[in-house]
């Protein structure tokens, strides 16, 4: 059976075909994967504002941990994973990628290096699989990967005055995105550049976990909700494993060359696709920001078809309420889409017009001018 080429756009109308299925939801439209943790502390908007004036705390503990102790950590998952992670420095951090042979993204991660050990944070549901995937890796190599959820839990702090809130609440505050640094008693902080000014995570011990949901509220931080910080995650344009992907997605496709790829680096599965489509061609698809012109009823869902002239042109991801923006998607829609086409997002009773945001419609700057890119296909095929 032939490979298909992830940098040839496909153009047939049975494209819909491929389109998965609506992902179910709670009665807020979240992902049945966050219905664990709070939606909302009473005022979605309000909390929105606060991310963006101020500060807010959300409880993320819904997201699974993975810790790999070990003298071999760094050079062994810098085999596996996407990342340069060889050379990631004590107290540091970066996102990675998970690749299947074909170059699709399997697993997304968030990393934090602190105490000799690499902590992998991850999607709630997809926190076994990854284990199951390093543990199988292991062979000689002198590494111990084990499931930390138990241990840790995740919680975010978005705003400007998250260092002062940091501060009063006894936490260091690291300076860079991505770096990470201790926390007293246990766990660590890791400063983030999202989803809005001065995001830091904490991974906490989760059995102090609602201890230090207090005293991040007596330092300043208001309390939120996933809303909140999908909001503002949606209007950075910055994707969610299996929300605002599917099994067709590369890392191309949705912002991940850079902050979760390292194009300098091979040896890990699914590398030749990463090369291919940065040097000879464009990915098919791109992640772009919709507005849409619709109720709260009339919203569609994730894994909803996006059209255009009647024809299936992308798929809908996040959906969430902006306090500014009003309704708005994330959309994985076909490259040759133009940043002003009128398009619907949703079928049927959920069906609303939408326009690209013109700020998300932005070109990898990884990319070959497209003459360049066509003179390169015709000297291989020559």
């Amino acid at each position: 059976m032939t490979t298909p080429d992830p940098t040839t756009e496909t153009t047939d109308s049975r494209t819909v075909e491929t389109i998965e299925p609506e992902t179910p939801a709670d009665d807020l439209g979240r992902p049945d994967v966050d219905a664990a943790v709070p939606a909302h502390r009473g005022d979605p908007p309000a909390e929105q504002r606060a991310m963006v004036r101020s500060a807010a705390v959300v409880d993320r503990g819904h997201r699974e941990v993975v810790a790999v102790p070990g003298d071999d950590r760094l050079s062994w998952l810098h085999l596996l994973l996407t990342q340069h992670v060889s050379a990631l420095g004590t107290d540091t951090g970066s996102e990675a990628l998970v690749l299947d042979l074909n170059g699709r993204v399997l697993h997304h991660m968030v990393l934090a290096h602190v105490d000799g050990v690499v902590y992998l944070d991850t999607e709630p549901g997809a926190g076994a699989e990854l284990l199951a995937y390093l543990d199988s890796m292991r062979f000689w190599s002198k590494v111990e990967p084990r499931d930390a959820t138990a241990e840790l839990a995740v919680l975010s702090l978005v705003g400007p005055d998250t260092p002062s809130v940091l501060a009063a609440a006894g936490a260091p505050t690291p300076e860079r995105p991505y770096d990470c640094a201790a926390l007293p008693g246990g766990g660590l902080v890791r400063r983030m550049p999202w989803p809005g000014p001065d995001s830091t995570d904490l991974l906490v011990p989760r059995a102090e976990k609602d201890a230090w949901m207090a005293r991040l509220e007596a330092a300043g931080a208001r309390p939120a909700g996933t809303l909140a910080f999908e909001a503002l995650r949606a209007e950075t344009v910055r994707p969610r494993l299996g929300v605002d992907t599917d099994e067709r997605t590369i890392p191309h496709e949705v912002g991940w060359i850079g902050a979760a790829v390292h194009l300098e680096k091979g040896c890990y599965r699914g590398q030749e696709t990463v090369a291919r489509v940065a040097n000879l061609g464009r990915p098919p698809r791109r992640l772009v920001l919709l507005l849409l012109d619709a109720g709260d009823e009339e919203l569609p869902v994730t894994g909803d078809p996006v059209v255009r002239d009647g024809r299936p042109v992308g798929r809908v991801g996040t959906v969430v309420q902006h306090h500014e923006l009003g309704p708005v998607a994330l959309a994985l829609i076909k490259r040759s889409v133009p940043a002003d086409a009128e398009l619907t997002a949703g079928v049927e009773d959920r069906a609303s017009p939408a326009a690209i945001d013109p700020g998300s419609y932005t070109v990898d700057a990884s990319e070959p001018p497209p003459g360049r890119a066509a003179q390169m296909r015709g000297g291989l095929r020559g």
